[in-house]
């Protein structure tokens, strides 16, 4: 009795519900209960230490696991099909298979939940996290996938030629190298895997356990992190779409490309792709700040995002293949990248491009999400 009324009193004081309660594990007279009735039984209160040896056990080793494994399994197709763009394919559907597996499969699994009553049992921030990273995973899968199809479909009817039967013409120097394949999954597929088990902290945690006791909640903070949310999935969309186009027109003859890209938010940043990313990926533990839900180690999520970003297979990885394969291919369109190079900032915007159109339209994008998703959840509260 004293366990149910200490139940009660901790949820009552979460104004979303669904995860601030404390319940004993399933006895086995309650067994055969309806699933309908499901209440998640694993989370508990979380040591704000950044080494706490509960998350180490329950979520950082099993994500590990598995995205060891998804990463072995790219690189036997990868291996098999001389695609190193396997990697890429990877890297969001990973995360959102982690994401969906800690918040709903575990518990339809272990728990014997209904799939309905597993996301019933969500609160708002947590359904909240969970559909950001969706959006931003199934995007960012859909865009690899057209370009895959696309480079495979040219080849094929014998519009380009390309040793990697459609594979990213970024990788096809790195491939050349001697006994690559041999080395690669330590090299590349597994050091691919540690990042991602990091990077996925701020929504994989949380759905095991608090960022300690519920005293409150921000809707300032909520809103903030929506509105970084939708400025980075904006930027991030925008960012390809101008790309593509500029691609589209911007072919010479032979369909030789004759520049770099500088239009739109092309011409704030080299990176604007990456810069969407890393504002998106930050959203996630202002959410759970917001919420009263996080925990320290979960900051280590956008920061190895980041540093992956800027340093191991994002920007630095993007410019060192573009200038080996274009002194080799694309005089021309070399020059012109190492103007670019000089002229504008990799990742972050100078001050001068305050005054950009385009920087004031993915504030908007923040301020339009923020604002619609506080409308939408005040109208189906």
């Amino acid at each position: 009795m004293e366990l149910a009324s200490a139940t009660m009193e901790i949820e009552g004081n979460n104004p979303f519900g669904g995860r601030s309660y404390l319940l004993p594990p399933p006895s086995s007279s309650s067994s055969s209960s309806s699933s309908s009735s499901y209440k998640p039984t694993s989370h508990s209160f979380l040591s704000t230490s950044l080494f706490d040896i509960g998350i180490l056990k329950d979520t950082l080793l099993p994500s590990l696991a598995l995205h060891s494994t998804l990463a072995t399994a790219a690189f036997a197709i990868g291996s098999l099909t001389n695609r190193l763009e396997t990697k890429d394919w990877l890297w969001p559907a990973g995360q959102v298979i982690n994401a969906w597996w800690s918040a709903i499969g575990r518990r339809l699994v272990h728990d014997g939940a209904s799939l309905k009553s597993a996301l019933a049992a969500l609160s708002r921030p947590e359904r909240l996290i969970l559909a950001g990273v969706t959006l931003w995973g199934g995007r960012l899968f859909a865009r690899v996938a057209r370009r895959t199809i696309t480079r495979g479909t040219t080849a094929a009817t014998g519009g380009a030629k390309n040793e990697g039967m459609g594979d990213d013409p970024r990788y096809e120097v790195t491939k050349r190298e001697p006994g690559f394949w041999r080395k690669a999954l330590w090299t590349v597929y597994l050091p691919q895997a540690l990042f991602q088990t990091v990077v996925t902290l701020p929504f994989t945690a949380p759905f095991h356990h608090q960022g300690g006791s519920v005293k409150g909640y921000s809707r300032m903070g909520q809103a903030l992190a929506v509105g970084v949310f939708c400025m980075g999935f904006g930027l991030e969309s925008l960012a390809d779409w101008q790309l593509d186009g500029f691609k589209e027109r911007g072919k010479g003859e032979g369909g030789v490309e004759r520049g770099m890209c500088r239009e739109g938010v092309w011409g704030v940043v080299r990176h604007p792709n990456y810069l969407g990313d890393a504002l998106l990926h930050l959203s996630f533990p202002l959410m759970l700040y917001a919420s009263d839900m996080l925990a320290p180690i979960e900051l280590l999520g956008p920061i190895a995002n980041y540093l992956f970003l800027r340093f191991v297979g994002g920007d630095k990885e993007n410019e060192y293949n573009q200038a080996r394969r274009y002194s080799a291919e694309n005089v021309t369109k070399k020059v012109d990248f190492d103007r670019y190079r000089r002229e504008e900032n990799s990742f972050w915007p100078d001050f001068n491009h305050l005054s950009s159109k385009w920087t004031w339209m993915v504030l908007g994008c923040g301020a339009a999400g923020a604002t619609a998703e506080r409308v939408l959840s005040e109208i189906f509260a």
